[in-house]
């Protein structure tokens, strides 16, 4: 009878007396069984709350209820940190509204598996295994596919709560630093300090949470030639597109780097394979996107054929890394030449980096898919990156995140040619921007009917909760098989 009596007080299920704490229970046990459809849980939730602020009369400048559509969207370009919209961001929503998006970009930023773990902590009270295994496939999703893995990347399992720290504390500070470099600019326009003070918190969010929308009416217009608060933004987008992990990691770098230097020692900082990617990734595209976009576009009297070769240099590069996911332009995207936006579609499609505020495929999925395709041509057998073995297991799931990218990008482009008959170069565009949660457009996605609009809210949603997410959720248990059937190779290429 005691041995029951101390099993049963032991079980939190009958510890709970409250309905309060029978849900908290009941979350806990899903988050624990099935934290990927957790995760999307949590982010379908988010898009139903915010769909009704968007609604409610009061978050629309006019004082009328905002039509269904364009809620749903609204709230699913705002926790996905899209930047894609069907009204006048600026001009439609209240004060209410926008202090709405403020904040829901703030949520949405975090991440799908990060914000599941950080609600699971809240809920649990604690951050057991199972909470930092969640948090750990958003910075790898193969622990999501495989378990417990090897412990040589960019945050250990031990090393979660730190990351979910880290993920905090670097978006508070590194947005408060842009917003008060941001805000000596526009007092200095003239702007009132109350509205200075909000613009400068806003974009600062907008940037580093890389979604791109502009509280003021006239977008970047004012401040297209300012190159010094466009250096600020390029910043804070690129910030947010390298991932918390990154950021976690050069933050203990500076750390040890300290610590070394008062001991006397000079050791550099020892980086794991992700992080080199990552960076090394990041800095080839924006220099590639930006040379690229300087030959199609320096003779394009639309875009940079009338300034000077200084100025055409400063914007090819504000525009390459805007294309990763930042949202913002300074100049009009149909106005681009079909080469440029075929170069865009590409660069969008990419993305940022893992476990960061960017959407696409990510840097690090195109990196291991030249490394194979390179170690495929010496005629390697392994593919190798900074002295290190890259097993081939991340190279099957860079294959499956690039066909569910390509898969969706494709049926929701039919759908919007069938539904719009617009040109397949602005389709293409767009919904290559929603799926990889960029926010740049042709103005087509203002101009959709209701059905095509729910389609470009559902490539967003997809885009951003992450076909690897999405996969692990549909599948209810890896399957083990316990024999090898005969092996016979097909004919390939």
């Amino acid at each position: 009878m005691s041995f029951r009596s101390t099993t049963i007080s032991r079980n939190p299920l009958h510890r709970s007396r409250t309905w309060i704490g029978r849900i908290r229970d009941g979350m806990r046990e899903f988050s624990e069984r099935s934290p990927s459809r957790f995760a999307i849980l949590i982010f379908a939730a988010l898009v139903l709350i915010f769909t009704v602020l968007f609604s409610l009369p009061i978050s629309s400048a006019s004082g009328r209820a905002t039509s269904l559509a364009d809620s749903v969207f609204t709230a699913v370009s705002v926790i996905c940190v899209t930047g894609l919209s069907t009204v006048d961001m600026a001009t439609h929503w209240s004060v209410f509204g926008h202090i709405v998006i403020y904040f829901g970009v703030q949520i949405g930023a975090l991440g799908v598996l990060t914000l599941a773990s950080i609600l699971g902590l809240v809920i649990s009270r604690r951050l057991g295994l199972r909470a930092r295994l969640i948090a750990a496939s958003d910075t790898n999703p193969l622990r999501m596919h495989h378990g417990p893995v090897a412990e040589g990347q960019a945050v250990r399992l031990g090393e979660i709560g730190s990351l979910l720290a880290t993920v905090a504390i670097s978006a508070l500070v590194i947005e408060l630093a842009l917003a008060v470099l941001l805000l000596p600019r526009m007092l200095v326009d003239g702007i009132p300090i109350g509205e200075a003070v909000w613009f400068a918190l806003y974009y600062s969010a907008m940037a580093f949470t890389n979604t791109g929308f502009t509280p003021n009416a006239d977008g970047l217009t004012p401040f297209a030639g300012d190159y010094f608060f466009l250096t600020v933004l390029m910043i804070g987008v690129f910030l947010g597109s390298i991932g918390f992990p990154i950021i976690y990691t050069l933050s203990r770098s500076v750390k040890g780097w300290r610590q070394n230097h008062k001991r006397g020692m000079n050791r550099p900082p020892r980086w794991s394979v992700h992080v080199k990617l990552t960076l090394v990734t990041s800095a080839i595209l924006i220099v590639a996107g930006a040379a690229l976009y300087i030959v199609l576009e320096f003779d394009n009297p639309k875009t940079f054929g009338e300034l000077g070769a200084g100025d055409t240099v400063f914007q090819s590069f504000f525009l390459s890394v805007m294309t990763r996911s930042g949202g913002f332009s300074t100049i009009s995207i149909p106005d681009l030449n079909g080469s440029s936006l075929l170069v865009t579609d590409m660069l969008m499609f990419i993305g940022g980096g893992s476990a960061s505020t960017a959407g696409g495929i990510k840097v690090t999925t195109l990196a291991v898919l030249f490394l194979a395709a390179f170690a495929e041509a010496r005629g390697n057998q392994e593919m190798e990156a900074f002295s290190r073995r890259i097993p081939s297991d991340v190279l099957r799931l860079g294959v499956s995140v690039v066909l569910w990218g390509a898969t969706t990008v494709a049926v929701s482009s039919i759908l919007i040619l069938q539904i719009s008959k617009a040109s397949l170069d602005f389709v293409l565009f767009d919904v290559i921007s929603a799926f990889a949660t960029s926010g740049l457009t042709t103005g087509l996605t203002a101009s959709l009917p209701d059905g095509g609009i729910y389609i470009m809210a559902a490539t967003m949603f997809m885009g951003r909760v992450g076909t690897v997410t999405l996969a692990a959720a549909l599948a209810a248990s890896q399957r083990q098989q316990l024999y090898k059937r005969p092996e016979e190779r097909p004919i390939v290429g």
